[in-house]
């Protein structure tokens, strides 16, 4: 059996177990024989002690079982492939029946399988997260320090990923990471840390300095209307990241309501998102695609890197446009080529195009 309910952020950042707890009852209340429990939800440290007690005191038919942690590592817009083709498949398990049981599971995948504890494997999952989160928060500090010194963070990154010890995934420098796990996950994680009696200032700082990216950028689009209010803007991408229509802790979300805020007013287009997108903003006006929300607009925003967005046909962008300006949010173009074709162009971490 495996549980595979969701775990939603309380207000204070924790993760809400009640739905692991009712479950974990439920499985407790209709187990006739041994069972197998699967933990793959995102879940805090010791969640496996809980669940094992929990079964403990409703199995009223006194059955065996175990419990086994299996986090997912699966990413929105290619969950099925990754399913198929993991990296690894981490266990956290503590009975030979139950290690023999999942190596059994997971020997169509031919993928390597790390067998731990449940307690490793469930801080597996946060630690993984957060990682790659301070990958993304590291990066967007680098492209703050390469404006400042007229170097290009694209450039940087290349060359950092080069080391095979760092890797270039997740060093692309931007408006900062959005959507459910990243930001829930690191949250969550300070969380436990703080009850365990450790202050991860670390991870704090890799949250400071997502939401500071989103600050900047918004004032990049400030300092470059100078007026913000009564301006157009050409908002294209409203999800966190492209493939999805998921617009939960989506950067677009502060940028665009800090900018109405000013008066500001919006165009905005996204594959996907816009319906999503109803639901949380009020006041823009949703457009077909990127050209009707290019038409008369002082500046065009990217916000999310769809790959559609980089195949755009600019001078006609440039004909629609009431000022050829763009700020990227997701350094999709080549700067040289914004250039020659007559757009000031303002990207993350790489010198302006005036």
């Amino acid at each position: 059996m495996f549980i595979c309910v969701g775990t939603p952020p309380k207000e204070n950042g924790e993760a809400d177990l009640s739905y692991v707890e009712d479950v974990s009852h439920a499985i407790a209340d209709v187990m006739d024989s041994y069972k197998l429990i699967v933990e793959k939800s995102t879940v805090p440290v010791k969640t496996g002690d809980k669940v094992s007690r929990t079964i403990r005191a409703y199995n009223k038919r006194n059955v065996d079982f175990d419990v086994v942690s299996n986090p997912e590592f699966l990413r929105e817009g290619s969950a099925v492939n990754d399913f198929m083709h993991p990296d690894r498949v981490v266990v956290g398990c503590e009975s030979e029946m139950a290690r023999q049981l999942m190596e059994k599971l997971y020997s169509p995948l031919k993928a390597p399988i790390l067998f731990t504890d449940i307690k490793s494997a469930e801080i597996i999952k946060h630690a993984s997260n957060s990682f790659l989160a301070t990958k993304v928060s590291f990066i967007n500090a680098i492209s703050r320090i390469c404006e400042l010194a007229g170097a290009d963070v694209g450039k940087v990154a290349e060359g950092m990923g080069m080391d095979r010890r760092i890797g270039r995934q997740f060093l692309d420098a931007g408006i900062g990471y959005g959507g459910f796990c990243f930001p829930k996950d690191a949250e969550a994680f300070i969380r436990i840390s703080e009850k365990l009696g450790y202050d991860f200032k670390l991870l704090k700082a890799t949250q400071e300095i997502n939401l500071e990216q989103k600050r900047h950028f918004v004032r990049k689009v400030e300092k470059a209307l100078w007026v913000v209010k009564g301006k157009t803007l050409a908002v294209l991408g409203l999800a966190f990241k492209p493939n999805t229509d998921d617009m939960r802790f989506a950067p677009s979300i502060y940028i665009i309501t800090e900018l109405q805020k000013e008066g500001a007013i919006i165009n905005a287009y996204d594959p996907e998102a816009m319906e999503k997108a109803k639901q949380i903003f009020k006041g823009i006006n949703y457009c077909s695609g990127p050209y009707e929300a290019a038409k008369g607009a002082d500046a065009m925003l990217i916000l999310t890197e769809w790959p559609e967005f980089r195949e755009l046909d600019l001078k006609k962008i440039k004909s629609l446009m009431r000022h050829a300006l763009v700020i990227d949010g997701r350094n999709v173009y080549d700067p040289e080529i914004m250039g020659q074709e007559g757009f000031t162009y303002l990207s993350m971490g790489r010198k302006e195009v005036v």
